[in-house]
């Protein structure tokens, strides 16, 4: 599991122009593949070889001095419930402030690992007597930084490097299978999980975010146990979309990032979303497996092709993921409930899965065969050989001639081909391009 580190802060104090400096050219960078939506809300940073995910929690629209407080403290309450590590900043130029103090109580009384970074300090020497006051909060060395200047920003990594938990105890281990359930307000994903436990553990209502945390529920089917989480992460209405936003995006990636199977739940009363895609990248891109549950089912007026309607709608708005397996069901009925096990077995040993790779080799020079590589400029792209390195998910390194010649369109090409030889139904595959010289 990758640890979860979130930035809290009063309105115009340079979050964003943190996280953004900590997502570099990352997003932009990540390979062109169509139809994936990405949300600037998370990004994934690597500082000395240490992998952690930040959350920029935002969202605040400063009205009056009472709304900016209400709001620090549902920034620091997401940051709190999902969060190994949080970054408190701060503006030395603002000074200190009472919801600055209000906020600090509640990060010390959560237990969590809380860095304070002090920013905008463009001279330390003109602002040292300023820097110190912010002691006064009770959370230990302010670290002076200025995310402008990209100055003392190694400081405060290094810091929050230290205070991560180590590799491999972000979450406990456990082999039986966890499923992270996750999806718009009121799909109906605490609904599916008290039909699995045949009991109201989790509250249901008709508001949505009512589901205050993630919840683990371990139910037991056919003698195997498998681990459910519920993500509903919206803790009650507020006024400001983009809070709602901040809290389902931000409990999304904490609880994916648990997972090894991700179930997506639509409501098939209203069809599939924009804001769907959103929580689905986030899966797809972390290589989760995925199961698409198309939920309130039994409540849609159907004739002979309204499934079909619906699955090509599904396919359309989640294109980048043509791998995952769609399933209709009704948690409230019970109707194809059952179903879903069988899938999440199957797509737990499709992540696992191993190609030898000689039988690789052989599926990939056939495919070349079929339909000769791109080229450009007279030289054509030669594909040399392939092999399987990891599982969860299935990672490919092909060598090939010129990596520039590789495009999408014939990676897509050969993963196409791959799956119709052994199906990797439910999970991406991921390929990694690597450039050998070899003779022409």
């Amino acid at each position: 599991m990758r640890p979860v580190v979130a930035i809290v802060g009063r309105p115009n104090v340079g979050k964003s122009s943190l996280f953004n400096f900590l997502a570099g050219e990352r997003i932009a960078i990540v390979k062109d593949e169509p139809g994936v939506t990405r949300d600037r809300i998370y990004a994934d940073v690597d500082w000395n070889g240490r992998y952690f995910t930040v959350i920029d929690t935002g969202g605040i629209e400063p009205e009056s001095k009472d709304i900016i407080l209400s709001q620090m403290r549902e920034q620091a309450q997401i940051a709190i419930d999902t969060a190994h590590v949080i970054i408190f900043m701060t503006d030395v130029q603002m000074g200190l402030s009472d919801a600055d103090d209000k906020v600090a109580d509640m990060l010390r009384r959560s237990g969590k690992s809380v860095v304070l970074a002090v920013n905008k300090v463009d001279s330390f020497k003109k602002y040292e007597a300023d820097v110190y006051e912010f002691y006064n909060l009770g959370l230990g060395d302010p670290i002076a930084i200025s995310a402008g200047q990209r100055s003392g920003i190694g400081d405060l990594l290094d810091e929050v490097v230290r205070l991560l938990p180590p590799e491999g105890e972000a979450g406990e281990e456990d082999e039986r299978p966890r499923i992270a359930v996750i999806g718009r307000p009121n799909v109906g994903k605490s609904s599916l999980i008290n039909r699995y436990t045949g009991k109201d553990r989790l509250i249901v209502s008709d508001i949505a975010g009512t589901t205050r945390d993630a919840i683990d529920t371990v139910v037991r089917r056919n003698g195997k146990e498998y681990i459910f989480v519920d993500t509903a992460g919206l803790r009650r209405k507020s006024r400001i979309s983009g809070e709602l936003e901040a809290y389902m995006i931000a409990r999304t990636v904490a609880a994916v990032e648990r997972a090894d199977i991700v179930v997506l739940m639509i409501d098939g009363s209203e069809g599939v979303a924009e804001q769907d895609a959103k929580i689905a990248g986030i899966a797809h891109e972390r290589g989760k497996g995925v199961i698409i549950a198309v939920n309130k089912w039994d409540a849609v007026e159907k004739d002979d092709k309204t499934i079909y309607k619906m699955r090509e709608s599904v396919m359309r708005t989640l294109s980048f993921m043509p791998y995952a397996e769609i399933l209709f069901i009704s948690a409230k009925t019970g109707q194809r409930t059952e179903k879903l096990f069988d899938s999440i077995d199957t797509v737990i040993a499709n992540q696992s899965l191993r190609i030898q790779t000689g039988v690789l080799n052989e599926i990939i020079s056939e495919a070349v065969t079929m339909q000769q590589p791109p080229s450009d400029k007279g030289r054509r792209l030669r594909v040399l050989y392939a092999t399987q390195v990891s599982v969860k998910p299935p990672t490919i390194v092909i060598f090939v001639n010129s990596a520039k010649l590789m495009h999408y369109s014939y990676t897509r090409y050969l993963e196409n081909r791959i799956r119709d030889a052994f199906g990797f139904q439910g999970t991406p595959i991921r390929f990694v391009i690597k450039e050998r010289k070899s003779e022409e």
